[in-house]
């Protein structure tokens, strides 16, 4: 079915054969057809199961989850809420004010509030703030037999069941066991037999960051969270990851240009504008500064007028190849792939490209420069200025981003600012200091 054909389908067709077809549905496919058509949402979504509408308020984004709820009485919120797991329940109460956060916790059972007081009550961009505790644990000294049977009588919705959890009477994590080995044992068979101790439990305060990496280093599909104690706390599921890693592309996108990762496209004017002015201003200083360089140098640009022509190349190829630099290298750190084992190493690599490309650039706007003003000087002090701020451009991507980092600031959120401020002043005073130098020679 197209969006159309579903739209229809939700709102016309017997209650029996939505509630038989909807299973093969994605939840995303339905939240599009309810975005596309808010007037008809309500009467659509009356028509779903509270398990379908949980999942689809799962796929919806955080200012929208709280919205769907609250559409239905309150009973049905009850059951929708009953639906949800204890990691997406945390993530919408972790975004709503305290009113909205005790109005929906009321709707829950006493120990599903209890727990999920406690899951909030870690930081959210941990991995015990992701985890989910719907999960399945057994016994060492348990058979296979009794682990079926209790699989069975099991009524839980659990994050997953394809690993189940070996833990002690205190809940010390001991190793997992999966499905497959418990279904192709034997029944007499001690689960002590067929455990895998060989796991990689994350710690609870290890950042939603580090999270994402280790799944996609080790190809993770679920991971067991524990305490400082080893003491099974959750779960984190390969979904979870996907959504952070999608969520951290996005923040880092956006810092990367100076735009908080809460400004989206269907925000008002007056948020943007607010998001967005405090970074222009700090850009403003920044161009002041570059600009009182130029100021310096007047008189020289007063004698030889063709440096205000070149002036912006040098400072612009500057300002793009450190965004390059700065790209990668932010990148780098936002995976895990910069250490203190390999960061000199990266650096004089680095340092290399600036000088290699550097001089590739600087000899054609050389040539380029004594071309345009048949002076051999002239193409020097421009191709070695090019020279110099494009070492210094990718030197300064590499290192103000790692130093950011050392002091806890975000690289993404502040290094384009610092380092095009580097290229700017300096590729300004390199170019124009050497113009001064050389003043004789130019006029």
């Amino acid at each position: 079915m197209n969006k159309e054909e579903l739209r229809k389908f939700l709102l016309y067709a017997p209650q029996e054969n939505i509630i038989k077809y909807v299973e093969t549905v994605h939840p995303v496919d339905i939240l599009d057809v309810i975005r596309e058509n808010p007037t008809d949402s309500f009467d659509i979504m009356n028509r779903l199961s509270e398990k379908i509408i949980a999942s689809i308020i799962d796929e919806a984004e955080d200012d929208e989850k709280y919205g769907i709820l609250v559409k239905f009485s309150d009973n049905k919120q009850k059951n929708i809420v009953e639906e949800m797991s204890s990691d997406e329940l945390t993530d919408l109460l972790g975004i709503l004010d305290e009113e909205q956060a005790n109005d929906l916790l009321s709707k829950m059972t006493v120990e599903d509030a209890r727990n999920i007081r406690k899951l909030l009550s870690y930081a959210s961009d941990t991995a015990a703030g992701i985890m989910a505790t719907e999960f399945i644990s057994v016994k060492e000294n348990m058979t296979v037999k009794e682990t079926i049977e209790y699989l069975q009588k099991t009524k839980e919705d659990n994050e997953n069941i394809y690993d189940l959890y070996v833990v002690d009477n205190f809940y010390m994590l001991k190793g997992i066991v999966s499905l497959k080995d418990v279904v192709t044992n034997k029944f007499d068979t001690k689960i002590s037999n067929i455990i895998q101790t060989e796991i990689h439990p994350i710690p609870f305060d290890m950042d939603q960051e580090q999270v994402a990496n280790k799944f996609a280093k080790y190809g993770f599909f679920t991971v067991p969270v524990v305490d400082n104690f080893n003491r099974l706390l959750g779960i984190i599921t390969a979904d979870d990851v996907m959504q952070i890693i999608r969520d951290e592309s996005t923040e880092d996108i956006h810092r990367l240009g100076g735009v908080p990762d809460s400004e989206r496209i269907s925000g008002t004017l007056i948020e943007s504008v607010k998001y967005r002015l405090p970074w222009l201003i700090i850009n403003l200083i920044t161009a002041i500064l570059a600009a009182s360089i130029v100021g310096i140098f007047e008189g020289t640009i007063e004698q030889v007028v063709s440096l205000a022509t070149f002036m912006p190349i040098v400072a612009g190829m500057g300002g793009n190849a450190g965004t390059q630099t700065l790209t990668i290298i932010v990148r780098g750190l936002a995976l895990g792939e910069l250490s203190y084992k390999n960061v000199k190493h990266i650096l004089l690599k680095e340092a290399g490209i600036g000088v290699i490309t550097g001089t590739c650039i600087g000899i054609i706007i050389a040539i380029l420069g004594y071309a345009w003003e048949r002076n051999v000087i002239f193409g020097i002090v421009i191709g070695v200025a090019m020279i110099l701020n494009m070492i210094i451009a990718t030197v300064s991507g590499f290192i103000v981003p790692v130093v950011l980092k050392r002091l806890k600031i975000d690289p993404a959120l502040a290094s384009s600012i610092f380092v095009t401020t580097f290229t700017d002043v300096l590729g300004f005073f390199f170019f124009l200091g050497l113009a001064t130098i050389f003043i004789s020679y130019l006029i």
